[in-house]
């Protein structure tokens, strides 16, 4: 009777492990598959200038939001250099001995470019943005968004783990509105701890996709209205829109009026990192609360000083903003003269539109043998119909390059749009 029961108990082992194997030969099969189905980006060899060298061959660079040409920019390259001799490379743990008197600097000098009280920074704006939703908010909290938000508000929600989600139309106030009458009776019930709760508007401040931007002004009313906190996502709008590049919110003549801003230091400011910047009690609570602070690694010595000059320079001149401007002004006339559709665009982000997603591809490829390096962005990222090449526009363009790119828009254009 024993040795049966011992004979029942391993082929039910067998069969358990065979079942486990079963499961991930599947795992490794159904990677096998994707993997014959990959895309390689285009491999980059030279700086992120006006153009792009890849397979040794020159590119006008339409592509990348590197909007004042800090990439190349021969200051803040000498501004990493000297902080490299002088402290190295490497930080650490802002709560341990990671925090250097570099990142100090910098997050003051931040906050009064914004124009805040205070600020505090991360690795990214991805990190940035989970941060600040994560950090105050939970499950039983209420979010409203913008449907069209990007990709890393949208994991910052989720990250949060809030349960109370409300999407309106994109930049529809009437819409919004509607949504934060539901949030607000949602709100008349208490969590389970006895206090009511947040309900936090989240906008990205330029949207990415179109090149529109957020309607800050009406979103700041209803906010008040409807007592909510407000958060908008600028990583478009810094050193791009504003006096002298300080952001939607300054555009907009809103400082002190929104709660939460988010800004990039990788596009307009061409390093690397994120910031929040804030009201002091509000950032006092990042510093102490955000996971993504706490437990990941700060800013290395070269790019903060190199932060810090781009700061300075954006402090100091409005001269390359106002180029980028002159850039964008030119480009948008010169796409509409050619007779192309470019939207509502309001800022760098110039969206040619196209419609089908195979002719947009086809479109973008052909550019690339005209020397010209542009997106193509189709379904998913945007709605099926509505396919177009992105154009970014960068203060590092002369009118020469501008009219390099639209005479091959013209080309690719006889050849391929009815």
């Amino acid at each position: 009777m024993l040795r049966t029961a011992s004979s029942a108990a391993s082929r039910l082992q067998a069969r358990t492990q065979a079942a486990a194997m079963s499961t991930t030969a599947k795992f490794w099969s159904k990677l096998t598959e994707a993997s014959a189905n990959k895309t390689y980006p285009h491999v980059v060899s030279s700086g992120q200038g006006a153009y792009l060298t890849i397979n040794g061959n020159d590119y006008l660079n339409f592509c990348s939001s590197h909007y004042l040409g800090f990439a190349e920019e021969p200051r803040l390259k000498k501004a990493a250099q000297e902080a490299i001799d002088l402290y190295g490379l490497g930080t650490g743990y802002r709560t341990l001995a990671g925090t250097h008197a570099l990142h100090i600097e910098l997050e003051e000098k931040i906050a009064d470019f914004k124009g805040t009280e205070a600020a505090v920074t991360f690795s990214s704006a991805y990190a940035a943005n989970a941060s600040a939703v994560q950090t105050i908010l939970g499950k039983e909290d209420i979010v409203v968004s913008d449907q069209l938000n990007h990709a890393s508000i949208i994991d910052a929600v989720r990250v949060a783990g809030v349960q109370n989600k409300f999407a309106y139309k994109h930049s529809d106030m009437a819409d919004l509105e509607t949504q934060l009458i539901a949030a607000s009776k949602l709100q008349e019930t208490p969590k389970s701890n006895g206090e009511h709760p947040l309900i936090l508007i989240i906008t990205d401040g330029v949207f990415s996709m179109d090149g529109d931007l957020a309607r800050l002004p009406e979103i700041v009313d209803l906010a008040k209205k409807y007592d909510a906190l407000t958060m908008v996502d600028d990583a478009h709008g810094e050193g791009v829109l504003g006096k002298g590049g300080r952001g939607v919110v300054n555009h907009f003549g809103l400082e002190g009026e929104v709660d939460i801003e988010i800004g990039s230091l990788s596009k307009a400011f061409s390093v690397m990192g994120g910031f929040i910047a804030a009201k002091q009690p509000l950032v006092d609570a990042y510093l102490m609360g955000a996971r993504q602070r706490l437990f990941s690694i700060a800013l290395t010595i070269p790019d903060t000083a190199a932060l810090l000059e781009a700061v300075d320079m954006l402090a100091e001149s409005e001269d390359k903003v106002q180029k980028l401007w002159s850039n964008v002004s030119y480009l948008s006339n010169g796409f509409e003269e050619l007779g192309f559709d470019i939207g509502n665009s309001e800022t760098p982000i110039i969206p040619v539109m196209i419609g089908d997603e195979d002719l947009a591809r086809a479109f973008s490829a052909r550019l690339l043998e005209e020397g010209v390096f542009a997106s193509p962005i189709c379904f998913p990222m945007v709605p099926r119909g509505t396919a177009r090449v992105r154009v970014i526009v960068s203060a590092s363009f002369s009118q020469d390059d501008c009219d390099v790119g639209l005479a091959a828009f013209k080309k690719v254009a006889a050849e391929l749009l009815p």
